[in-house]
């Protein structure tokens, strides 16, 4: 039996003393991967969720 969801609730909390344009939601190990790299392993993922939910 599918689950539905009715409501979603999101939260976030937003740091105002950042360091600037740096720390836009990039991690130390995606600054320096090439944006080619980046885009595979995204598509590379949701092909994989797409996948599994086929399964299911």
């Amino acid at each position: 039996m599918p689950v539905e969801i009715k409501e979603l609730v999101i939260k976030v909390a937003v740091d105002e003393t950042g360091g600037g344009k740096e720390s836009a939601g990039r991690s130390g190990a995606q600054q320096d991967a090439p944006p080619d790299q980046i885009i595979r392993a995204c598509v590379e993922k949701v092909l994989e969720i797409l996948k599994d939910q086929r399964e299911r």
